[in-house]
This record gives structure tokens, sequence and C-alpha cells, in this order.
């Protein structure tokens, strides 16, 4: 963590200093807004604690609750997840709450008195090491506790406004209301004015309302899907159990059909269990959901037998019928209208996606949706990228939508299963093993676009393949030699990284790296020449660091190029922080495949890569820049002439 740069801190270095529209921001929920967003579950806060961080951008969250969620329905927080909780600053703080699955048990009926069960398999969580980071169980109330701190301590000091209800919602056709085109009917839903209504004009609307999404209806747009009618108890209970692996997440299969999944809870004493209540007929009309806890307690023992379940305590617990939808578009333009006008209203998580809980996708998809809209809606707002940006989220995130149903059906269906209709005995631990990738949140990749460019080049960096999450790496910090991962600098600040993985065995030595600073740094096709606004840090937009071949001893500082050692804040500190070196232990440049003649790696605002190039391809660089960027002469702004001195910030 980085902080004194605007001079002394003395209080808690996370909270940021009020910028922009944080400096004296109204309580009261303004007429007209840059984004409103409907809705405060985990989609939704993550996409206003991304904007929290763009000053100049006006972001409201509305919920229709009267205050905090206190009891959340998701808990599984997939390693992906972790990493971009990394982003916002709270990874380590929620990893320590929470409960860590490093294995799963698979029970079924014993061989020898299939009227009991044994267990079958123990199987890794992550069996190859896909993520430094955990996979973890914690209440989503926490989750959103987190982000609205995040939010809080922002420059824009965001927080929800409770008690607003979403009713309707229209966009003006054409230039009719343009600056805020999109108007919303609210509803108060608490405070002495319950059930008064009120608009607000906004600029773009992002609908995060959940399953039964409001916005998604205004828009026209259709889910599509099937119903499985099978339906499970989920129950968080405190309960004494003889039951062994009580606090290993398990699946449970008995001999008498019917199955469980067992998820341990935070805290040591809470678990989550989702028990098998069979097949629904298609004329139940929704009878089964009102099956009790207690004939789920019931279902649970006997598919435990010979073990015995004790309930003492009902946290929460609930019932439901598997279903897999995926909505047609994620945003307000008809199929046909596609590339014909802006988007000006999003959905995200649920109103866009709805499948299983088993296997734990539903929060970390829904969060990854707004983390992708989050820093579009910013670029393009604060003047940094074209409008055209915001297509690209629909078509990105609706084809990951479709996957996860595509998994999720199958691990569903799996999990309902007789133990006798398996192929195999260990096909349920074998297809968990071989997919772990895919719940991990690791699976995505994005194809070609504005913001991903091609992957012509991707035998220099084979370990960063052009599309998915940049995957982090140990290396030393050259100033101090603390060992660092280089992708935990990637906060959720809305810029690019751009990484520069050094030809030449130390700096000063006439090398393509030295040759790619001179450019970065002097060039008016630079990126951070040429879109760096005047008056700003120089490294504002673009986060440029090098990472060096040689022990960081053999770095000297001094023959370091200044654009790896920006001048930050008003008193223009030389900042260290950007300049690393192969760790001796873990040498990221064998571990990820980087060619040893040194490559360049692009990494977009929500840590995926976004390219790799060889360190001389100055012109693709600036190409690839130039389709997603606008030039900019001040904050608010854009120019094409104007350069500035990425050293010093001050015009060239």
């Amino acid at each position: 963590m980085q902080f004194h740069h605007y001079g002394y801190v003395s209080g808690d270095p996370r909270v940021q200093p009020a910028a922009g529209v944080g400096i004296d921001r109204p309580d009261e929920l303004p007429p007209e807004v840059d984004v409103l967003i409907v809705g405060t579950g985990p989609a939704g806060m993550i996409t206003a604690a991304q904007l929290a961080q763009f000053p100049d951008v006006v972001t409201r969250i509305v919920e229709r609750r009267s205050g905090r969620l206190a009891i959340g329905q998701a808990d599984g927080i997939q390693a992906r997840s972790v990493e971009t909780f990394q982003a916002f600053g709270f990874a380590n703080r929620i990893i320590e709450e929470a409960y860590q699955i490093t294995e799963m048990a698979f029970w079924k009926p014993d061989p020898a008195d299939p009227s009991t069960i044994v267990r079958a398999a123990l199987a890794p969580d992550d069996p190859t090491g896909i993520s430094e980071f955990p996979h973890l169980i914690v209440n989503q109330a926490r989750v959103l506790d987190y982000f609205a701190e995040s939010m809080a301590d922002a420059p824009t000091r965001m927080k929800p406004d409770y008690g607003y209800e979403f009713t309707a919602l229209a966009v003006a056709p054409g230039d009719v209301g343009a600056e805020y085109p999109v108007t919303v009917t609210l509803t108060r839903t608490s405070g002495p004015d319950e059930g008064a209504t009120r608009t607000v004009r906004a600029k773009y609307v992002v609908g995060s309302d959940g399953a039964r999404s409001a916005v998604r209806a205004s828009i026209g747009a259709a889910t599509s899907g099937d119903k499985a009618f099978h339906a499970w108890g989920v129950m968080d209970v405190l309960a004494v159990t003889d039951f062994p692996d009580i606090r290993t997440k398990c699946a449970i299969q008995s001999g008498s059909g019917g199955s469980i999944l067992l998820i341990p809870r935070e805290g040591g004493y809470l678990f989550r269990m989702y028990v098998d209540l069979g097949e629904v007929p298609e004329n139940d009309h929704g009878h089964v959901r009102s099956t009790t806890i207690d004939q789920i307690v019931e279902h649970a023992n006997a598919i435990l037998a010979p073990y015995t379940l004790d309930v003492r305590d009902v946290a929460w617990h609930s019932v439901y019928e598997v279903g897999h939808r995926v909505t047609d578009r994620f945003d307000d333009v008809p199929t046909e209208s596609v590339g014909t006008r802006t988007p000006r209203v999003f959905i995200t998580g649920d109103a866009c996606h709805t499948h299983s809980a088993k296997a734990g996708q539903g929060m970390n998809v829904s969060m990854q949706d707004g983390f992708n809209i989050g820093w579009k809606l910013g670029h393009v707002l604060s003047g940094r990228a074209p409008e055209s940006l915001l297509a690209t989220y629909t078509a990105e995130r609706q084809v990951i939508a479709q996957n996860l149903i595509d998994f999720d059906r199958e691990w569903s269906s799996m999990m309902a299963k007789r133990p006798e209709e398996f192929e195999s005995p260990s096909e349920l631990e074998d297809f968990y093993v071989k997919t772990a990738e895919f719940p991990a949140g690791f699976m995505t990749q994005y194809t070609q676009s504005m913001i991903v460019g091609s992957d012509d080049h991707q035998h220099l960096a084979s370990g960063f393949p052009v599309g998915k999450r940049f995957k982090s790496s140990a290396v030393l910090r050259v100033c101090d030699g603390v060992p660092m991962e280089l992708g935990h600098h990637h906060r959720a600040d809305g810029r690019w990284r751009v990484y520069a993985f050094a030809d030449a065995p130390e700096p000063g030595a006439d090398s393509q790296v030295a040759a790619l600073a001179e450019w970065l740094a002097t060039a008016p096709e630079s990126p951070v020449v040429a879109y760096t606004p005047d008056g700003a840090d120089a490294d504002e937009f673009f986060d440029v660091k090098v990472i060096y071949q040689v022990p960081h001893t053999d770095v000297a500082l001094g023959a370091v190029p200044a654009i790896f050692l920006p001048r930050v804040g008003p008193f223009q500190l030389i900042d260290y922080e950007k300049v690393y070196a192969a760790d001796a232990g873990t040498d990221i440049f064998e571990e990820r495949g980087i060619d040893r003649g040194g490559a360049v790696v692009i990494v977009r605002p929500d840590q995926y890569v976004a390219g790799v190039l060889p360190l001389d391809a100055t012109a693709e660089l600036a190409a690839f820049f130039a389709r997603n960027t606008l030039r900019r002469k001040a904050a608010g702004t854009t120019d094409s002439s104007t350069t500035t001195d990425p050293r010093t910030g001050a015009m060239a």
C-alpha cells in the first residue's frame, strides 16, 4: 500500500482523500446522475465500488431494503473473486474471517452394506495451484460490507441510497434528453415519505436487481432456458453430529437415492447443507417450496445414515428448484440494432443468468459482470474512452454466462444422479478435479476486440494467455528486496497496466527495454504521452512497470529509465514500486514462459490480459490504445494534439 505522496497521513491509509463529486457529496439522491445502479447485491456493489474510483463521475446505487443485507444466500467465494478482492484492498481481511476449502470428500454407499455410507475419495480443491489465493466460504452480507467500505473510502465517498424501489424506466429516443436520456421512476419503501414516487434522470442505468429483475423487464430482454424439475432444500445450521467430515466440503450420495452437498461455513461451527428433495412433478405448481425445515432435516438424516444430525439452531433455510436461464442480451440495444446506437441500460448478475447454487458460481460470476461494466462506464464518462467501448459488455459477458449455464447444468445433473447411474464409481470426483479451473473462475477468455489484441505474439509470454486473467507470480521489489506478488499491485483504480519484461540483464545496457522506455516517455504516439491529461501524475492512466531478469542486487536504480520511476503527487516524489527483478526462488520468466528476449504484457483495468507484444512493437502498442482511448487535454476534456512529459506531467 502506498500513501504519504500527497502529504503525511496519520489515520487509516485505506481512506483516500475526497475528490471531485466526493467533496461535499449530498446525502439526498440528486435528480440527475451519470450512473444509477439498481440493487446492492454483489454485482451492483462491485460496480459501484469501481465507479467510486472515478472522482468526476456521479454514481448512485439504490436499494429497496431499508438497510444493509443481514443474511445472504450466497457464500462460496472462488479464487478468482479473491483476486478481485485484492484489487479492492480487502482480500487478506476477508480471508482471515472466512472458511478455506482445501479439499473435498466424496461419500458413497458402502459396498458391503449399501444402506450406509463411507468415504470413497478425498480430492484436492486446487490440484494444479491455479491461484495463490484460496477458495473461501463467507456470508454474502460480509462481501457486501467490504465493498460498501471500499466505496465509502473512495474519492467519491459513495454509499447506498436505501429505501428506493425501482418502478420503471424510459430511454428517450434519438437526441431527446441527450445528456440524461434515461428517466427512472423510484418508489420510497421506508422513511417518512414511504410510498412517494420520484424520478431520476441518468446517462446510464445498471440493473443489478436479481432474478426477477424489473430493469430487465423494462428493456424487454427475455430469458431462455430450462427447469430441471428437481428440488433441493438448503439450510445453514448449528448442529451436533457424529458425521466425521462435518468440517470438510463433501458430496454425499446415499444408497437409498438422494444426496447432500455439505459446505462448512466460516466461524468454525456453522455449516450449510444442500439436501436432495427429489424429482418434482410438472404439475407441482411450487408446492415443493412449502417443505418445512423439519422435513429437510429428516431427509438429511436419511441420506447420512448411519450417522445422525441433531440440529440445534437454524440460521436460514430455503427450498428451490434448479433452473438454468440466460438473458438474450445484457443491455437495452435490440439484437437487430447492435452497432447502431449506444447502450444506455445494462443488466448484471442474476438479472442476466440464473442457475443452481451448488457450483458456487452465482455471486462470483455476477461480480465479474459488475467489474467489467464498472471500469468501462468509468472510462467513457470520464472521457478516457469512446462510447463504443460499452458495446463490449454484452459481447464479452453473455458468452461467459452461457458457459456457466452449460457447466452448471452438467454439475447439477451429476449431483442428482443415483449411485448406480454413474458410468464409473469415481465419475463424480473425476469430474470435480478435471473441471476445477472452471468453477475457480479461470476459464474466462475474452476474444479479440477493441480491448483485446491478437495472440500473434503469444509465444513471447505463454503463461499470460491473451484474453484470460493476469495470473500473478512472485517477484522481488528492487528498491528494498521485498518479495511481492506482481499482480497484487493491480488495484481497481481504472488504470491500464503495461508490464515490460526486460531483455537486457541489467538497466543502462543498450537494450530493447531501454528503447521502449524512451519511446513511452517521449514519442507523441506513446499512450502515456498521448492520453495522460495536463497536470496529472505521469502514471494516472497507465501503470508502467519493468521486470528485470537479474537478481535485484544487480539492478542499479540510478540506471533505470525515468518512465519506470515516475514522479507523483504535489511534491513530485519518486515512485520506487514499479521496478522489479525475477525472484531467485520463483523466476517469473520461467514460471510464465516469458521469452528471454523480453516482452510487453498489456493488462486491462479488470485484470485481464489484453495483449502480448515484442518490446520493439511500439507501432502495435500505439495502435492498440488508439482503438480504445481518447486523447485528453485536461480532466473532462479531449484533445488530439497536446502531449505531456510522463516524468513531470508538464506539457511537452
